[in-house]
């Protein structure tokens, strides 16, 4: 494998508990993962509220999951959004970004998300105002690796729907004016891109001047129209070129986090076997792994309903789901019947409020 894969929590949604996130961290560091950014949505101090010094329990938790990705040999991050600061990047917003900073930097981030995703955009000069806001967070943070999520971070019109029409120019602006040791998060074509083609990532590459670091938005389930299904099938869509083109691969996981292991496994699956992978079987593979063969066997059953039909129109094979899997004495299990009963459900005013 030659690119780096990572995680990067950027869902909405519920989020992980601390002692899933660690589990999460050993249990895919060994298998090619090298990085894991903590950024989920439903953290309000790293973005509505980032202002305000996070509660000390919250703290000493990303203290312990930073330590345990340096005993398992992987890079920590942390992703903050602090929202829409390029409107008033005066002295107390500036006073505030120090200490958010000198926070981070104590409880040991090595690779820092400046995550300008999912804000409003249509606003004059809004490339060369985030790159100077970068810079001066270059100038202040002590991590190795600094990647920023623009608030364009695709081609996908769906961004100017809902965030106001980009600037002309945006992402070769952002390009031009953005140190070249800085990186740029990238989803592709799509906000959930169903693949990456060659001749779009090169075209990336020359408007922001530097190889894009995918943001892979799969097997993410967290909006109101993808909470109703399981992404659980094997990563396809993704070229055994693409690691010549990119600076890196982080995966956006889904809510479920056991079952999210699977895809992940794929991903890096695919990358070792490039020609030669088989996504039938990098599934069964990854399943077997991650849930023991007798479950994945079970799952594998289930695929086309939970990943195509989805939760909302099983039916009367709701019923019989649940009754496949509420006796199972496994956390994946435990997760499919959640799913079922509906725990993770998110309404547009839920993400609005995040």
């Amino acid at each position: 494998m030659s690119v780096e894969l990572g995680i990067i929590e950027g869902y909405y949604g519920q989020p992980w508990s601390w002692e899933m996130r660690r589990e999460q961290v050993r249990f895919l560091a060994g298998h090619g993962y090298g990085f894991y950014i903590y950024a989920p949505k439903a953290d309000p101090f790293l973005r509505r509220r980032w202002q305000e010094d996070h509660p000390v329990e919250t703290a000493d938790q990303l203290r312990a999951l930073a330590r345990c990705c340096a005993e398992n040999g992987v890079r920590f991050g942390v992703g903050l959004s602090p929202f829409e600061i390029y409107r008033d990047f005066g002295a107390a917003a500036q006073a505030a970004l120090a200490r958010k900073l000198a926070f981070l930097d104590e409880v040991g981030v090595q690779y820092l998300g400046v995550l300008f995703d999912d804000m409003r955009g249509d606003l004059p000069d809004l490339a060369d105002n985030q790159a100077r806001i970068v810079h001066w967070i270059a100038e202040r943070t002590r991590a190795s690796r600094i990647i920023v999520c623009p608030t364009y971070y695709s081609d996908d019109p769906v961004l100017d729907s809902g965030f106001g029409q980009r600037p002309a120019g945006y992402v070769e602006r952002f390009g031009a004016a953005l140190d070249p040791a800085i990186e740029i998060f990238w989803t592709g074509e799509e906000v959930c891109s169903r693949e990456y083609s060659p001749g779009h990532l090169a075209r990336v590459t020359e408007q922001m001047r530097r190889k894009p670091l995918l943001w892979d938005n799969y097997p993410v389930n967290d909006g109101p129209r993808m909470a109703p299904f399981l992404h659980l099938r094997a990563f396809t869509g993704r070229p055994p070129g693409l690691a010549d083109r990119v600076a890196g691969h982080a995966v956006n996981p889904a809510l479920q986090p056991v079952l999210t292991r699977i895809p992940c496994l794929t991903l890096a699956e695919s990358y070792r076997l490039g020609n030669d992978y088989d996504y039938r079987a990098a599934f069964r593979h990854a399943a077997d792994l991650a849930l023991g063969p007798g479950l994945a066997a079970v799952v594998e059953r289930s695929l086309s309903s939970f990943q195509d039909l989805g939760r909302d129109r099983l039916g009367e094979g709701e019923g019989r789901a649940r009754a496949r899997f509420a006796d199972l004495r496994h956390p994946a299990a435990r997760e499919i019947v959640d799913w079922l009963d509906g725990r993770w459900r998110i309404t547009a005013e839920d993400i609005a409020a995040m």
